[in-house]
């Protein structure tokens, strides 16, 4: 009987959700992907679960549903009529969070998409059951951000000063995007100075990003950190790696010369 009452509030809860994410025209999800039968599939699967979700089947009804409503995250198929999927992440770099979906499961697809900005990656056919967990990991780390506030949230290092509370990395001033992953890894690094740390203490380090897509995920977010902090990516002088190790945040930059 218990069992039972809990069920009822537990959909009754979920229903009121729902209820008030239609009032506010906020959809938590948006999945981008031309195999509509999927999409429909997928958000009644969400929906089940507590998240209100809608479907569209490329780029162009993407930017147009946007424009009406709030989301929280797209889960975004990369092999669309049109313009691909992954052109469109690079509209989209660090301006809304987003999962990539593939139905070809290549690894080069998997780095290209975490280099253009993805919060996770995961191969068709997939269990509905997985995306929601990766869904509801990336939403977490969303919802942490704000979370990040007193003196200790800011830091700053040659020209940059971020800012953790506000989500936020500048050089002299000037904003730089981040994704919420990229913050994560750079937080781990900004509070473990001049410190070697290996790739399994970064992922350790960097709950937010709960189960890493694939073992070459700090790899590459590292490499787009780079891109963003370094003016020689290829001989950084804020993060620096020791080879057979893993990698080192200097704040003060290393001078010219000195091992990248």
């Amino acid at each position: 009987m218990q069992g039972h009452l809990l069920q009822i509030v537990l959909m009754e809860k979920a229903l009121f959700a729902r209820a008030k994410l239609r009032a506010m025209n906020e959809y938590a999800i948006l999945i981008v992907d031309d195999d509509q039968e999927l999409g429909a599939m997928v958000c009644s699967y969400l929906g089940q679960n507590g998240l209100l979700a809608a479907t569209v089947p490329n780029g162009a009804a993407m930017d147009a549903w946007l424009v009406n409503h709030k989301t929280q995250l797209l889960v975004l198929d990369l092999m669309l009529p049109g313009e691909d999927g992954l052109s469109i992440a690079r509209r989209l770099n660090s301006k809304q969070p987003f999962i990539v979906l593939s139905a070809r499961g290549d690894e080069t697809d998997r780095i290209v998409g975490l280099e253009l900005g993805a919060d996770d990656y995961l191969a068709k056919p997939f269990n509905p059951r997985e995306l929601l967990a990766r869904i509801r990991a990336v939403l977490r780390r969303q919802a942490r951000q704000p979370e990040m506030l007193g003196p200790s949230s800011v830091y700053t290092f040659g020209a940059f000063r971020l800012d953790l509370g506000s989500h936020r990395l500048t050089r002299d001033g000037v904003n730089i995007e981040i994704s919420t992953a990229e913050l994560a890894l750079l937080k781990a690094l900004v509070e473990h100075p001049n410190r070697v740390l290996s790739r399994d203490m970064l992922a350790g380090l960097v709950t937010e990003l709960g189960r890493m897509p694939f073992d070459r995920s700090i790899d590459v977010r590292v490499a787009r950190l780079r891109k963003k902090i370094e003016d020689a990516p290829d001989n950084p002088r804020f993060i620096r790696t020791v080879w057979g190790s893993g990698y080192i945040f200097t704040p003060q930059g290393n001078q010219p010369g000195d091992a990248s």
